[in-house]
């Protein structure tokens, strides 16, 4: 009789045991997983579910870290640029794409080589800059186009008749006419730039507001020094 007693007492231990283990692994998989700290004190969350990737939420006061999937926390990052940012950008396009226009007739009509070499430095600065405010606006699922607004109204634009008289001008008269509107149309860019740094948000657009302001304030006194 006192060997089925122990015989009976060590299945219902070894039953016990399966039915613990069982229920560890087959625990809920997002059931949050408490994050314990190491020797050194830093949080060392237990593996999360294999399902997907996930991150470490820090508790509330009093309470422990724990590990979630990542698909169920939110991300309540504040807006990364504002309307002023995308104003800015769609306006500065076209005012980069008329400098290029002013600069691209030097070649042909300068008398100055100095005239030439600040066409060529608007030409390259100014090409890139564009396709970095297009990728900028693309990546945000933005259009570029604005309908029904006068780009000639912005700071520094040249007129339709300013850029004939421009075109048909050769040597000497070219280099005038070029240093004066390029000088009016680089102001523009600098205060339009300027007032961005005021009420934008978004990094990378600040930083390329600062370039231009920076060099574009550079490039107008070395064109002031021509005439």
């Amino acid at each position: 009789m006192t060997v089925r007693r122990g015989q009976t007492l060590l299945v219902v231990t070894v039953a016990a045991v399966v039915l613990v283990a069982l229920a560890l692994v087959l625990r809920p998989a997002d059931r949050p997983t408490p994050v314990t700290a190491d020797a050194t004190g830093q949080p060392t969350p237990t593996p999360a579910s294999t399902d997907g990737p996930s991150v470490i939420v820090p508790g509330r006061p009093g309470e422990s870290a724990v590990t979630r999937p990542a698909h169920e926390v939110r991300d309540t990052a504040a807006p990364r640029y504002n309307s002023l940012d995308v104003w800015f950008v769609r306006m500065m396009i076209p005012h980069h794409q008329q400098a290029l226009q002013l600069a691209q007739l030097a070649p042909d009509r300068a008398g100055s080589p100095k005239v030439r070499a600040v066409a060529d430095r608007i030409r390259g600065a100014q090409g890139p800059e564009i396709g970095m405010m297009r990728g900028w606006l693309s990546a945000r699922g933005l259009a570029a186009d604005v309908p029904g607004h006068d780009h000639g109204t912005m700071r520094g634009m040249q007129s339709p008749e300013a850029i004939r008289a421009l075109t048909d001008a050769r040597g000497a008269e070219f280099d005038r006419l070029f240093v004066r509107m390029m000088t009016d149309h680089h102001d523009g860019a600098v205060r339009m730039a300027t007032d961005l740094l005021k009420v934008g948000v978004d990094q990378q657009l600040n930083e390329f507001a600062n370039s231009v302001a920076t060099e574009q304030a550079v490039e107008i006194a070395r064109m002031r020094e021509l005439v």
